[in-house]
């Protein structure tokens, strides 16, 4: 990075075209910002100018009868949330940093999502259609309004996790759902193993909760829907889990926030698992926690094989022999907050995927300069 750093702040589809385009001229390396709410994920980026697109946070379409809405990438996704649920709609998904004003382009753009991915997946199965802009200044589109659309190819999944690495998404086209009459949570003190055996019992019964997480030691299931139809399946789900079950109000899953989030001087980690790992991931967090004098908290969505575990107190050489170790029995972790001197000590990404070679293909084909986030996925591209 130069000693001056220039900011861009484009608040429209042609500034940024025309700021990517000046860039490619001058040969600017670039970094992709919105909220700053992911900042710190993954490696630091080596850039001579931030690309800004919180300015382009507008609404651009949204027909509540046929369930779509436009959006400009900048636009916070909890502003959008509360436009969409004048309509009784939403977008089915709950990040925890969407508390945090996350954009709906930083959202896609490192994969987040929350607990009730258990149901609806994760923003790019929301996304219906996206209008990108390439290191050269190109505007590509995929998708459109019509949910079977299937023009062109499928940039929202490509993006999905790029880091702003391989081009920057201007504007999102999202598909949405019905906002639920009634919710209502019930939580239960239990180990994860417990809580992975309640749960398939939860989840593959009728139940059908919208959400599965373990966190704080306790498993939390949402259940969505009329009101009537609630208390019904509430009813049951307490009797199937025993008498330590427990209603619980709605601010139980900021639990799952404080987890993601963390605080200056943690670390936090994001991995991947098949499901049935969830038990022994966690007897792995709670072994090396110990052994390394560190405090240790997980948020798991068992069943999606998602988790996040928040590293507090202790040296930094502390928290990276746990992550190491976590590598070895989750490669897919994703570094999200280094606590002070972590980055000296650790590489953001460990052993590249057995398609790292398909990865770097990619990236030469959208960024054949490597100047958008360069470094972010380093040593991988």
């Amino acid at each position: 990075m130069t000693g001056t750093v220039v900011t861009h702040r484009p608040a429209s589809l042609a500034e940024l075209r025309d700021a990517l385009a000046d860039s490619a001229r001058s040969g600017q390396r670039l970094a992709v910002a919105g909220a700053g709410t992911a900042a710190g994920w993954g490696g630091r980026t080596e850039h001579d100018a931030v690309l800004d697109i919180t300015a382009m946070s507008g609404l651009i379409s949204y027909n509540p009868t046929d369930m779509t809405v436009a959006v400009q990438a900048g636009m916070p996704f909890a502003t959008l949330q509360g436009t969409l649920a004048q309509n009784a709609q939403w977008v089915a998904l709950d990040p925890a940093r969407a508390a945090e004003g996350a954009t709906v382009g930083g959202l896609l753009a490192t994969a987040d999502a929350g607990p009730v991915r258990h149901t609806f997946g994760s923003l790019r199965d929301c996304v219906i259609g996206v209008t990108v802009v390439l290191a050269d200044a190109t505007v590509a589109r995929s998708g459109g309004h019509v949910i079977k659309n299937v023009a062109g190819y499928d940039l929202a999944k490509l993006f999905h996790g790029s880091l702003g690495t391989l081009g920057v998404l201007a504007e999102v086209i999202l598909r949405l759902r019905p906002r639920p009459a009634a919710t209502a949570t019930l939580a239960v003190p239990c180990d994860a193993a417990a809580a992975f055996d309640l749960g398939g019992r939860l989840v593959h019964g009728s139940l059908e909760p919208v959400a599965v997480e373990w966190c704080d030691a306790t498993l939390l299931a949402r259940f969505d829907g009329t009101a009537g139809g609630v208390d019904d399946r509430l009813r049951r789900a307490r009797a199937l889990a025993g008498p330590d079950a427990t209603d619980a109000a709605a601010d139980v899953w900021q639990g799952v926030g404080r987890v993601v989030h963390g605080e200056e001087g943690d670390t936090v980690v994001r991995l991947g698992t098949a499901p049935d790992r969830t038990p022994s991931l966690a007897a792995l967090v709670a072994r090396e926690a110990a052994a390394n004098a560190v405090d240790a908290a997980m948020s798991s969505s068992p069943f999606a094989g998602a988790h996040t575990v928040r590293l507090r107190g202790g040296t930094a050489a502390a928290h990276a022999a746990v992550v190491e170790n976590l590598r070895e029995a989750a490669p897919a972790v994703t570094v999200c907050r280094w606590t002070g001197g972590l980055r000296d000590l650790l590489p953001a990404w460990g052993e590249p995927p057995p398609a790292v070679a398909v990865l770097r293909a990619v990236k030469r084909a959208f960024d054949p300069d490597d100047r958008l986030g360069k470094g972010r996925f380093a040593p991988w591209f």
